[in-house]
């Protein structure tokens, strides 16, 4: 199988949107490169056939490789000795054919021996990586650090890391503490300059840190002695091969078990500043924290689509009283659910992928010259639906995946429950997806303030006034109504006037918001392909309807009843 060839509706994502023109053209500074470098595309057309020569090569490895070594790798798991990390056997194996193939750096510019690709397009990467091993794709991803050290490092920093990274080297992001986990402000490893050797050093200990033993490490530390707040952070960048970190245990996980998750301790480990002092948590990790978010979601469509694989598999295949269990409906029901939702995800990450590309080719551009008033304005605008999306997709596709995962198991019956079906392990892979990078909550409360500052009606708003398929207004008019409702449970929220209340009743509030969105963004998909999408429009529509109805009949319950039946004693 190769994850990405037979998988029609990735094709589809990176190839019909109307916006990935002006990424390409922004991405490619004009095809400024095509005469410098033998890789680089000559044209539009020219570049979207080197994208999908990638990710073929990408689904190829994932579907000989990558996904027939996963049961192996998630029963071995990584080992820690003598401080170090030794993944488990076949993860080497899976590391080698990305570097051979030279899957590393793939969004770094080409002078820096990367491969000048979009977001986009990583993350299609990322999600076939995902669907063969989510574990793996957690070691693999984690290239994507570099983008923080290239747009807040030094011009010799880069020169410094990131080749290292285009030609394999691994990295972390060294964030959390034992006491400092969603609260990243309470981080307290120690950061001080040594004026003898013209140095920053490191010492404390950081706690589940994901491919903790990488090659290279951005770490927060607080380098401002005497505070306790996120005004005292800086980023910094840890070199292995300069010593001084120690992993003191890898951690006994449900799932993902092939990413090594581990504590450190660092003793006076040598380092260097990232950016500017104290803007470690209040710039850089929110830039690392947007890119880590992305990859979670798509890790969750990826997960998303192997669930559907297993049960659709399963399902033809299993008989039962003379037919195959896909006759029947309870069972055909659950798959065409997952498949919905699977279909509805996706077309939001790929949404939010695409959003997050423009502003970052324009911040790009920034700095090397300055931009045009139009520019600037198309600069603001797509930083502000990345920043809106961002959270949508990491939260809604998490909890996708969660229950898609289950789903499968479901269909699976007694089966699903042993431990030699894939679908076990995609369901213990899955339930890290809502936890990490920011749970749902934390993502909803991201999210809120574009609902009640009204820009996701307003992205509602100019979703609807797109023309559809004659076949499919009637689905346009359900999702009117649907964001009618949705308008009207925040007006309530918000004339209430009560801070409690708000947050209450956020969580229902965001998930009314991605039913909305996602069948909007699945009436488009369908308008231009119905042979792909005609039927997870009818599923996903008739579940968001159902949604949308619950939570605006507990909205309306929480406004007017007291917030007392909500607290537990």
């Amino acid at each position: 199988m190769n994850y990405y060839s037979d998988i029609k509706e990735i094709q589809f994502e990176l190839e019909q949107s109307e916006l990935m023109p002006r990424i390409v053209e922004l991405k490619e500074r004009n095809f400024a490169d095509k005469d410098q470098y033998d890789d680089a595309p000559q044209d539009f057309a020219d570049a979207m056939d080197s994208y999908d020569r990638v990710l073929d090569v990408v689904g190829d490895i994932v579907g000989n490789i990558v996904a027939p070594n996963a049961e192996a790798v998630d029963a071995e798991g990584p080992h820690c000795e003598g401080g170090r990390v030794r993944y488990a056997e076949k993860t080497y194996e899976n590391l080698d054919a990305m570097r051979k193939a030279g899957l590393s750096g793939v969004t770094m510019p080409r002078r820096y021996n990367g491969l000048n690709m979009p977001v986009t397009v990583y993350t299609a990467a990322n999600e076939i990586v995902s669907a063969g091993d989510a574990g793996f794709e957690n070691i693999w991803s984690l290239q994507d650090c570099i983008e923080t050290l290239y747009c807040f490092g030094s011009e010799e920093q880069r020169q410094k890391y990131i080749p290292r990274v285009c030609k394999g080297e691994t990295m972390s992001m060294d964030l959390t503490e034992p006491d400092a986990g969603s609260d990243l402000q309470s981080v307290m490893l120690k950061a001080t300059y040594d004026e003898e050797n013209q140095c920053w050093r490191l010492n404390g200990s950081k706690r589940f840190i994901t491919n903790g033993d990488s090659d290279i490490h951005l770490v927060l530390a607080r380098s401002e002695a005497g505070t306790r707040d996120g005004r005292g952070l800086s980023m910094f960048i840890y070199d292995k091969r300069d010593g001084g970190v120690d992993v003191r245990r890898i951690e006994n996980k449900l799932g993902i078990h092939g990413s090594p998750t581990c504590e450190l301790v660092y003793k006076n480990a040598k380092c260097e500043l990232c950016g500017d002092r104290k803007l470690g948590l209040i710039k850089y990790v929110m830039s690392l924290m947007n890119g880590a978010r992305l990859g979670i979601a798509a890790q969750s469509v990826g997960l998303s689509q192997t669930a559907y694989n297993e049960a659709l598999a399963y399902a033809r295949d299993r008989k039962q009283f003379g037919r195959a269990i896909i006759e029947f409906p309870a069972v055909a029901e659950m798959i065409s659910n997952i498949k919905a939702k699977l279909d509805a995800g996706r077309a939001l990450l790929y949404q939010t992928a695409r959003y997050v590309d423009i502003y970052k080719a324009l911040e790009d551009i920034a700095r090397e010259r300055k931009l045009e008033p139009e520019e600037r304005a198309e600069l603001k605008k797509y930083s502000r639906l990345a920043d809106a999306f961002t959270p949508l997709a990491k939260g809604m596709n998490s909890e996708y995946a969660n229950q898609n995962c289950y789903d499968c198991i479901q269909v699976h019956g007694g089966s699903g429950f042993m431990l030699e079906y894939t679908c076990q392990r995609i369901y213990r892979d899955a339930r890290i997806t809502s936890i990490y990078e920011g749970t749902t909550q934390l993502q909803t409360v991201a999210a809120i303030r574009y609902v009640t500052n009204g820009m996701y009606a307003q992205v509602i708003e100019e979703m609807l006034q797109e023309a559809v398929a004659p076949e499919f207004e009637g689905y346009k008019t359900r999702i009117q109504a649907m964001a009618e409702k949705l308008n009207a449970c925040t007006a309530a929220v918000k004339e209430a006037q009560n801070d409690e209340l708000h947050d209450l009743c956020a969580r229902h509030l965001y998930e009314m918001t991605g039913d909305v969105i996602m069948s909007l963004l699945l009436l488009q998909n369908a308008t231009k392909s119905a042979e792909l999408f005609a039927k997870s429009l009818q599923v996903y529509v008739n579940l968001a309807e159902a949604d949308v109805e619950k939570h605006n009949a507990l909205v309306a319950r929480m406004t007017t009843e007291s917030i007392e039946n909500y607290r537990q004693a």
